[in-house]
This record gives C-alpha cells, sequence and structure tokens, in this order.
C-alpha cells in the first residue's frame, strides 16, 4: 500500500503536507473570514492538526510521489483528485466521530476540497509549464541553429515528437507545420502546432511557408505504416524541393530519459516498400513450435538467423544451429545465449552435402521439426561453381530430407525462391529440383502420420547476403557508381522478419488449416505484393543519401549477368493457386512426379557432381526440369535411361 519514495519524492511530499494545512486556513478565511482567523490557534487548530496527519497519510498511500512533475498528465490530476476526495471524507468522518461537528460549517469540507485541489494541483502545472518552456515556443522566435521541419502525420507520432522537443534541453528542431493525410484536420493545432494543409498539398504548403520566410529543410514522416508509394512520392518531392526526409523512431523506440535529445532516423530501404502488416496467426505458429525439438540448417545465413530467432521466442524445448560456417554459427549461437540463456541449444558445425554427417546430427538430436534454409544462392557465383551449387541446393536437400523420413521427423520446411519458376539460372533450377524432391516424398506417403515436406517460396529479402541493397550500399559509400544489369529489370522484395514470419505462418498452415490437414504437395508462395524497378531502387537509395542521381552519383548498367532474367514469377502457369486461410499466402498446386524418376535423377545427379562433371550435371537438370533456359552451352540433352 504505501510506496517507498526517493528524495526529490520527499520534497514533493513535505510540498504537499504544507499545502493541506494551507488549504485549510484559507478554506476558514473563505467560509468565515479574517475574524475566524484571530483565534485560530485555539479554535481550529485542532481540527487543523487532524486534517493534516489525515492527508500525510492519504498522500503517502495514494502513490502521488510516483510521477515526475515534469510529465504530470491526466492519470496524475487523476491520482489528487482521488486522494483529496478520500482526505476530506476521511476528515469529515473524524471529526463526526471526535466532536460531532460542532461549530464546523459543513460547507467547509466542499470549500476545502476545491482550494486543495488548487494548492496540489497549480504548482504541479506550473511546474511542467516551465520545464516544457512552453512559453519560449510561443514566442516565435527563431534560433538559427534549430532545423525548421515539416511533420508528416498529423497522429500521436507528431505529438510524441513535439512533446519530447520541448522536454529536451538541446532542441535541434522547430517545428514549422504539419501536413496531415488527410484534409479533416487542417487548422486544427497539436500541442500548439498548426496542422497547414494535407499531403497532396505539399508543394504548394512548401512554397506558401518559403514566401513567408520560412524554410524548411526537412520533412519527417511520424507514422510507422505509411504506404510504400506515398513514401516514394514525398521523397521525389523533398528532394525537388531541397529538402530532406527523414522519419521518426517506432514510438517504443523513444528514450524516457529527462533531457535525450530527439533522434530522428533516415528514411530507410524498408520504408520504400511500405508494405501493409500482414495479420498473423501467432497462436497457430506458437501451436507449432513450443514443447517440440527444432533443427534449423544454415542458421547462420540471412533467412537461417532470423528463423532461428523467431523460433526461439516460440518455446521450443530444444534447438540445434547447423551451418558450415564457424563464424556465422558463432555469432548466431552468442545472440540466442544471451537472449534466451534457459533454452537448450546446439550449435553444429556441419555441411548438408555430408549425407553421413547429416544422418549423425538426426540420430543424436531426433528434431521433431526441420527449417531447411541451407543454400547457395548467389546466381552469378552459382553460375561458375555449378557443382558445388548443385551439390547443395539439391544434393543438400536431399541429404536433409532422406533424413527426416528416416527418423520420423513430424516435418520438414524447405526454403525455396522465385527464381525456381521457369529457372534461366543453375541456382534457380536446383531449388526448384529441390521443391520437386521434396513434393514427391510428401506426395508418396503412405498415411498420414508420415513426415510432411512443406516448401516455402518467396522473393527478395531486403539486406541479405549477396542481395542488390548491400551492393548498392557498398557503392554508395566508395562514391559511385551504381551498377544497374538492366533499365527494366524489376525484382520482387520483402524484409528478412516478414519472410520469416509469413515461413513459419506457411508452416504451420502446411500442418493444418481449420483444424484440417492442407493437402500434400502443395507450395506455399509468399505474396511479395508490386515488383520494383531495380534502376527506381538505385535512385530512391541516392536520393536517400541525400545526393542527387547523375550529379553525385552515377548509375551504370552493365548489363545482365549469366542465369540472370529481367523480372521474377511466383507462379508457373502449370500451378493452379489454392486459397488460403491466411492473409500473406497462397498455395501452389503440385505438378506431379514420379518419386521413383526424380529419385533416379538424382542420383545420376550425385555422379555427375562427385565426378565434378558440370556439363553432365546440366544435361540431368534439364531431363528433370525441361523448362530450364540457362546454360545453353552445356551440350545437347541426352535422354537418361
Amino acid at each position: 500500500m504505501f510506496q517507498k519514495i526517493h528524495s526529490r519524492g520527499l520534497i514533493v511530499y513535505g510540498h504537499d503536507i504544507f499545502m493541506a494545512g494551507l488549504s485549510f486556513v484559507v478554506s476558514i478565511y473563505l467560509r468565515l473570514g479574517a475574524w475566524a482567523l484571530d483565534d485560530f490557534t485555539t479554535d481550529w487548530l485542532p481540527a487543523a492538526t487532524v486534517f493534516v496527519a489525515i492527508c500525510a497519510v492519504v498522500f503517502w498511500a495514494s502513490g502521488l510521489y510516483r510521477g515526475v512533475w515534469r510529465y504530470a498528465s491526466l492519470s496524475d490530476l487523476t491520482a489528487i483528485v482521488r486522494a483529496a476526495l478520500i482526505a476530506i471524507l476521511a476528515f469529515a468522518f473524524a471529526m463526526f466521530i471526535l466532536v460531532r461537528l460542532e461549530d464546523m460549517p459543513r460547507s467547509l469540507p466542499i470549500i476545502n476540497w476545491f482550494v486543495l485541489m488548487a494548492l496540489l494541483g497549480g504548482p504541479r502545472f506550473f511546474y511542467r509549464v516551465i520545464k516544457d518552456k512552453r512559453f519560449d515556443l510561443g514566442s516565435g522566435v527563431e534560433s538559427t541553429s534549430q532545423i525548421p521541419v515539416l511533420l508528416i502525420g498529423a497522429g500521436d507520432g507528431a505529438a510524441l515528437f513535439i512533446r519530447a522537443l520541448r522536454e529536451t534541453d538541446h532542441r535541434g528542431y522547430r517545428v514549422v507545420g504539419i501536413i496531415a493525410e488527410h484534409s479533416r484536420r487542417i487548422g486544427r493545432e497539436i500541442h500548439g502546432i498548426k496542422v497547414i494543409g494535407a499531403l497532396d498539398e505539399v508543394d504548394s504548403l512548401v512554397a506558401g511557408l518559403k514566401a513567408s520566410g520560412i524554410k524548411p529543410q526537412r520533412m519527417i514522416l511520424t507514422k510507422d505504416d505509411f504506404d510504400g508509394a506515398i513514401i516514394r512520392r514525398l521523397l521525389e518531392q523533398a528532394d525537388s524541393l531541397g529538402m530532406t526526409l527523414a522519419r521518426l523512431p517506432k514510438l517504443t523506440d523513444f528514450k524516457a530519459g529527462i533531457g535525450d535529445a530527439v533522434e530522428i532516423k533516415p528514411v530507410a530501404v524498408e520504408d520504400l516498400l511500405g508494405r501493409p502488416q500482414t495479420p498473423l496467426d501467432r497462436d497457430s505458429m506458437r501451436r507449432l513450435i513450443a514443447g517440440r525439438r527444432i533443427l534449423v540448417t544454415g542458421a547462420g545465413g540471412s533467412i537461417g538467423s532470423e528463423l532461428v530467432r523467431q523460433i526461439c521466442a516460440l518455446a521450443p524445448t530444444d534447438v540445434a544451429l547447423l551451418d558450415n560456417s564457424e563464424y556465422a554459427l558463432y555469432s548466431i549461437d552468442l545472440e540466442i545465449s544471451e537472449d534466451h540463456p534457459e533454452l537448450n541449444r546446439r550449435a553444429l558445425i556441419a555441411d548438408v552435402r555430408d549425407e553421413q554427417a547429416i544422418e549423425t546430427i538426426f540420430a543424436e538430436f531426433r528434431p521433431d521439426l526441420v527449417f531447411h534454409a541451407a543454400a547457395l544462392k548467389h546466381v552469378p557465383l552459382v553460375e561458375q561453381n555449378i557443382v558445388a551449387g548443385v551439390s547443395t541446393n539439391v544434393l543438400g536437400t536431399v541429404n536433409v530430407a532422406d533424413a527426416c523420413r528416416r527418423h520420423g521427423v513430424t516435418a520438414m520446411v524447405m526454403v525455396s525462391t522465385d527464381k525456381a519458376v521457369n529457372p534461366t539460372s543453375v541456382m534457380g533450377v536446383g531449388k526448384r529440383i529441390a521443391e520437386i524432391y521434396c513434393q514427391a516424398l510428401d506426395l508418396s506417403a503412405v498415411d498420414d502420420a508420415a513426415t510432411r515436406f512443406v516448401t516455402v517460396r518467396f522473393g527478395n529479402v531486403l539486406g541479405s547476403t549477396g542481395s542488390v541493397v548491400p551492393l548498392f550500399q557498398r557503392q554508395l559509400a566508395a562514391g559511385g557508381p551504381l551498377t544497374v544489369t538492366d533499365p527494366e529489370m524489376t525484382r520482387y522484395f520483402m524484409t528478412i522478419r516478414e519472410a520469416v514470419e509469413l515461413i513459419l505462418q506457411a508452416s504451420a498452415l502446411g500442418r493444418e488449416s481449420n483444424g484440417e490437414t492442407v493437402p500434400r504437395g502443395n507450395i506455399c508462395v509468399l505474396d511479395m505484393g508490386d515488383p520494383v524497378r531495380i534502376l527506381d531502387l538505385a535512385e530512391q537509395m541516392i536520393k536517400l543519401a541525400g545526393l542527387t542521381p547523375g550529379k553525385d552519383i552515377n548509375i551504370e548498367i552493365v548489363g545482365l549477368r549469366p542465369g540472370e532474367k529481367l523480372f521474377e514469377e511466383v507462379f508457373h502457369g502449370a500451378e493452379p493457386l489454392v486459397p488460403t486461410t491466411c492473409a500473406g499466402i497462397l498455395l501452389a498446386a503440385p505438378r506431379a512426379a514420379d518419386r521413383s524418376a526424380v529419385s533416379e535423377a538424382v542420383e545420376q545427379l550425385a555422379v555427375a557432381c562427385a565426378e565434378g562433371d558440370a556439363d553432365g550435371v546440366v544435361r540431368v537438370i534439364r531431363t528433370l526440369v525441361p523448362e530450364f533456359s540457362g546454360r545453353q552451352d552445356a551440350g545437347p540433352i541426352t535422354a537418361s535411361g
């Protein structure tokens, strides 16, 4: 009931006790006049003592000293009202018991309550006004050290930003106006700052401000969920107006300490996508993971490491992290040991191409679920290293899938790619063969208890190892140029976190949907939204850096590299779509493949890889994936018996 009061709180507590006594004296004066104070010591001092004592107990017990005066809010006012009311009622009851309220005007407690409220709340209000520097901010005096900014979005983010500025001793920004998403808030104010217009009026609003002598230098996004198209348009407008575009941190990222500087972050590439948040069924994801033994291959990679992070947050009993890179494995293992010290985990250095090593790991760890993210995915490198690419992406997947089947794993989830659709690269066709093999195993199950093989297919993820965004960032840091293969090249993008969330959602969907098992052999395809033109992405990244394309940083067209194509597809024409109950996930019905024929071709691939015969590898590939259009230099297709 009683809280421990810190040293500054004791001062406030003493202030409130003094104000309680003063309120009683003022109330006597207001009700009875100055004459009543002449004999105050003999007539009213006992009652005043009782009142102050009651207030001392009530105030201490009411939690009035947990808050900080500087951040006094409605909740603090409510606490003061409640404490004052309790104190007045307790005083009235005590005086009734002691003296039957004789010689005490019945209106005195009511007057005392109002006076007490004023004396308790008034100093708090004025202290906050002073600390917020509201009078200074409203003076209209412009500091040359402050950057004039426009806030985009008339909501909670804007309000919090303005308050943070006022509560910061060293304010680097001066808000000159707020631009709302919709016209209905135009003319209103947020903490004294006027909403001057809507998003479709940005150019004219900035021109009007400049005409009046105010030259905003920056537009700041105050919401987390602006549509990507809006952000891209604002970026273009900011560039044409000689301004920069930035954004606020998420509301939860604001520092809570007094005197912390307000941190403005640059607009990230992820913001340009502006993909709406997909609603997730986290209960089904937790049911999939909780209480199970989980193995993740490629655990040190971009997708694998994020899979590990999210899986560990869903309460598995044991997690095995498998990777052939010592440093990558060390990094994710260290992170998990710090974030989830209670979790049983194993860090396993192994290559998925090593069949015996995989068999030993499965025999010892006995996983319930396997997430197979290990792969070689850099298209040009795999084109130059065909045997290594096929050995990892095909034979490695076969090793893991066969081990899952032999050891009764509940489900294996294979991470695939949109490059597997109508493939033009060895990397893409390898992932397509891995899909075919897992589909064949899933379709050949003899009963419902057999291992499920769930394939999840999606496009590029922002910031993944070897992807275009880190490359552009390196080229920007070096002063350019940014290299684009073709002006018309497009790609699908999503963030790593979003991709992994949907992988887990798809995994749960692959196990059950509304209590019913999803048909075997289906491929879960993530909804990637609209494709992004790589040339546009390069230009936007240059602008995000505060530079001008073609002036500060050049863009160089270098031509398609081996295995690349201008655009990617997430569905093959022969894969009819199957609707799902999960937003962001579609199902591609299987293109039936005979398991024995697939197994025979995989064995031929294994022989060709063991012999280092790249041409032989390609010839086998074409028998399995007739639509493969790459590696025309590998010789004619020959039938395999």
